[in-house]
């Protein structure tokens, strides 16, 4: 059983060996939930598995593919495609809201 935990924003590793995830299952699961980071599972001494929570799965993974979208539009900009102007994002907002409630309403 190993656990870093650094301060000032670095990430905390736990590592256990792969028989814990079947003698702790609660325990682990625990603490998937409370600190919101993976813990990393060994067998024989080496990698094997990494287990997290559910919410923080589907946070990470939305913020990768935010990450993903931000990185093709900077590639976009960089190459010279054309954007939009920051009055015709404010348009294409307030018609999405504005569908929105409409949608509700009806």
């Amino acid at each position: 059983m190993y656990n870093r935990r650094n301060k000032g924003g670095v990430t905390v590793i736990n590592i256990r060996p792969s028989a814990a995830i079947r003698k702790n299952y609660n325990e682990i699961s625990q603490l998937c939930k409370n600190t919101g980071e993976p813990v990393y599972l060994t067998k024989n001494g080496s990698g094997d598995l990494v287990v997290m929570d559910v919410e923080s799965f589907a946070k990470r993974e939305s913020a990768l593919k935010l990450r993903e979208m931000l990185l093709r539009s900077e590639e976009d900009r960089i190459s010279g495609k054309p954007g939009r102007s920051i009055d015709e994002v404010t348009q294409m907002m307030y018609d999405a809201i504005r569908e929105v409630a409409d949608a509700k309403e009806g």
